[in-house]
């Protein structure tokens, strides 16, 4: 099985206080397999380490212990970086910036070809639904729109491994729609999606594997299709119901 990220036995402690002699610790033991290919989500409550796990995953920061592949080589290895495209939660571009410049800025800073550009982004802004407003500035789009826009950005090098973190927040009813064609469009086409979501609905929809994190520790890793499975009735049964008793640690 090809794998599009590993993580080996990864810890991460925070390190505080004077000369870091005390921290807080992220990530205990984590060890997970990806499949290439696949939608997978990252689910847990508030503070349960899904972030950093996408930090390490992505080199914006080390594992205090353990070892990370993204693509198939160490996380350390920026060369791989250019293959993967990444949504942040919480957007902070240049507000006094129109869409379209701000997204021929962002195809600039990657390895795509200049002359492939303007057509590129003149696509994702059509597919993103903002091709009618690619001329107003960012100060005047909803949080919604900037939403829309923070994916389009994600997706200008069609990057092999996509990485959502709560894409759908400020998203209303057409755009929860579009993000959910857009991933199984990729999936489609054999490329890989990371969801950080705390949207129930959305993973059930979209999603083909499961990993929740609960006190920094991994507590199940699953196909979504089991977890949507009683194993004992074969009745179907919902994404909560699995994750209440997790969240709580009253399951395993």
């Amino acid at each position: 099985m090809s794998l599009v990220a590993t993580y080996d036995n990864v810890s991460k402690t925070y390190k505080s206080g004077l000369f870091g002699r005390s921290g807080t610790k992220a990530l205990e033991s984590v060890s997970l397999k990806i499949p290439a290919g696949s939608v997978y989500a990252l689910l847990g409550p508030n503070r349960a380490g899904k972030t950093t796990l996408v930090k390490l995953l992505l080199g914006l920061s080390r594992p205090t212990g353990g070892a990370i592949q993204r693509l198939g080589q160490p996380a350390s290895d920026r060369r791989t970086l250019a293959r993967v495209g990444y949504m942040h939660e919480n957007q902070h571009f240049p507000r006094y910036l129109p869409a379209r410049e701000l997204l021929r800025f962002y195809a600039s800073l990657t390895l795509m070809k200049s002359d492939v550009i303007p057509k590129r982004v003149d696509e994702l802004l059509n597919h993103v639904g903002l091709a009618d407003r690619a001329e107003e500035p960012i100060s005047r789009f909803s949080k919604g729109m900037v939403q829309r826009l923070g994916l389009a950005q994600a997706l200008l090098n069609d990057p092999d491994l996509l990485i959502l973190d709560e894409p759908t927040e400020g998203l209303d009813l057409i755009g929860r729609a579009m993000l959910r064609e857009i991933i199984a469009e990729r999936k489609t086409r054999g490329k890989s999606v990371i969801l950080v979501s705390h949207v129930l609905t959305e993973v059930e929809q979209t999603c083909d594997h499961v990993g929740v994190v609960v006190g920094g520790k991994l507590v199940r890793e699953a196909a979504i299709s089991d977890l949507l499975t009683d194993p004992k009735t074969r009745q179907p049964r919902s994404l909560e119901s699995v994750l209440r008793p997790l969240y709580e640690g009253r399951g395993s």
